[in-house]
């Protein structure tokens, strides 16, 4: 099946990239949220990133012209998701919200559409269930930031056809990702992995082994990771971290997932990250800082 319109629920971090890396392979794009303001906020994200990428030379204004055509925001998912081949799925990391979400697709959307979801960590099984059409529903799983990060993880579960596997294979080519194709299990390959390193990091900080940034270099420079797990977590935001880990935990009913109180105490105060200008780190003036208490 030739995908040619595509529908985005939800305008956050991750909605907004998805959109766009789908309006930059040249599909039909409709970006909806409930929320008006995270809407608004989803499309300037994607207009400065193209806005950045042509004062450093990487596009031009007639790409952006071209993607912003394709590009819409959308009144309401029935109108996001009216003669869409792919609906991508990008809402918060609650299961009852993502169950309501994809009931309703399946009435909005026509019987052709594959239904993604990106969650992180939710089992996708419970998802589909929620429908009638579980072969039409697959776990999609980007990484932040999606325009940058080139993996794309594709998630099965039993009841999920081979034709929607090739398609959201299909998909990720498209977009210039690499995919790779995992099982329906909690935490999947790369979140499981990713977060129990995170909330070690934590721990480690919250022991004084070492600074932050420290912490983050050895893995940089010692294990050639890119990000250091600490910075990698104050990017995919922490409440985010800390629900996934408190999944896992419940899924494996194995309390050594749990966030470490840190984690918690900085959810709790509201610093989730870089989205809110602090997390970890301080970066409420653009840039990567330690903390200063």
């Amino acid at each position: 099946m030739a995908i040619r319109t595509v529908a985005v629920i939800g305008a956050g971090t991750m909605g907004a990239g998805i959109a766009q890396v789908c309006a930059q392979a040249g599909w039909v794009t409709r970006l909806y949220d409930s929320f008006p303001e995270s809407l608004e906020r989803g499309m300037n994200s994607i207009e400065g990133f193209w806005d950045k990428g042509i004062s450093l030379g990487k596009t031009t204004n007639e790409q952006k012209e071209k993607w912003m055509g394709g590009l819409s925001v959308a009144e309401s998912i029935l109108a996001a998701t009216e003669g869409a081949d792919l609906v991508i799925e990008a809402v918060p990391e609650k299961m009852s919200l993502k169950q309501a979400i994809f009931t309703e697709l399946e009435s909005t959307a026509p019987p052709h559409s594959v239904l993604a979801t990106n969650t992180s960590g939710l089992e996708i099984s419970k998802i589909a269930m929620a429908t009638n059409c579980p072969e039409r529903v697959i776990g999609m799983h980007f990484f932040n930031p999606v325009p940058v990060m080139p993996l794309l993880e594709i998630v099965r579960h039993d009841g999920v056809s081979p034709e929607t596997i090739e398609i959201a294979r299909a998909v990720g080519e498209a977009m210039g990702k690499t995919t790779i194709l995992v099982g329906d299990v909690p935490g999947f390959a790369t979140s499981r992995l990713g977060v129990v390193l995170g909330n070690e990091a934590i721990r480690m900080l919250s022991e004084g082994v070492a600074s932050a940034t420290d912490i983050d270099t050895a893995m940089r420079l010692g294990y050639r990771h890119p990000m250091g797990p600490l910075e990698l977590s104050d990017m995919v935001g922490l409440d985010v971290r800390m629900d996934i880990l408190n999944s896992l935990a419940d899924a494996f009913d194995d309390e050594s997932y749990r966030p470490h109180p840190l984690l918690e105490e900085l959810v709790k105060n509201g610093f989730l990250g870089k989205k809110t200008g602090r997390g970890i780190y301080d970066w409420s003036s653009g840039e990567k800082r330690e903390v200063q208490d």
